[in-house]
């Protein structure tokens, strides 16, 4: 993508995550919190690799997970488990979703969710949870681990600290400034089992920029 157009589609993403569209984003009436851009390529995404187990953190509301467990019964296997340390006042339910309440980085969640794992043959892992470095290059370290060779660790909202919205992200404050983004790049300078799939980036805006990683060894 050539300068010019990068910052025109850099423009039309700061106007439109300004505007708030995503915040009213719903699937069957839930909020996802998504743009639908980056649901198209979750469908897409599921359908490819054809997940045995969809690992997401960050529910919010559950609308993004209640979209990809119809996702799953449309293919017909698979199922998601969706992790928060807070739970949704009227969860969405679905035979093919569960829910488990806690931090993603906590000992006794990584337990459940590696038992969960288990000798299944394939696992997709999305992470929306904190969005700061540290706590985002800690999920990746966890949970990378678990994705199967052609699946997917998507990283979600690598656009926040100047990438290109909200420079100096803080969600507390004291917070040392930094993103996903940062995050993404600390963990891909030292590990050579994935590489950021930049077929992900062709419909040229996504939340997820850089976000998008194939496990390929």
């Amino acid at each position: 993508m050539g300068a010019s157009l990068s910052r025109i589609v850099n423009e039309f993403h700061a106007l439109s995550y300004a505007q708030g569209c995503w915040r009213n984003t719903k699937w069957m009436g839930v909020t996802t919190y998504k743009i639908p851009n980056d649901l198209w390529l979750y469908q897409e995404i599921i359908v490819e690799v054809q997940p045995d187990l969809i690992i997401e953190t960050g529910t919010y509301m559950g609308g993004s997970a209640l979209f990809m467990a119809h996702i799953l019964e449309m293919i017909g296997k698979g199922r998601i488990v969706t992790i928060d340390i807070n739970r949704p006042e009227n969860p969405p339910e679905h035979k093919r979703l569960d829910y488990i309440r806690g931090s993603s980085t906590a000992s006794d969640t990584v337990k459940k969710i590696e038992k969960m794992v288990g000798s299944l043959q394939t696992v997709l892992v999305i992470l929306d949870s904190s969005h700061l470095t540290a706590h985002v290059l800690r999920e990746m370290e966890i949970y990378s681990e678990m994705v199967s060779k052609n699946s997917y660790l998507i990283v979600e909202d690598s656009n926040v600290n100047g990438h290109p919205i909200i420079p100096g992200y803080r969600e507390t404050v004291g917070d040392e400034p930094g993103g996903p983004m940062e995050a993404i790049d600390a963990f891909m300078a030292v590990n050579n089992n994935f590489e950021i799939d930049i077929q992900r980036h062709r419909y040229l805006m996504t939340f997820n920029p850089r976000g998008y990683l194939r496990r390929t060894a």
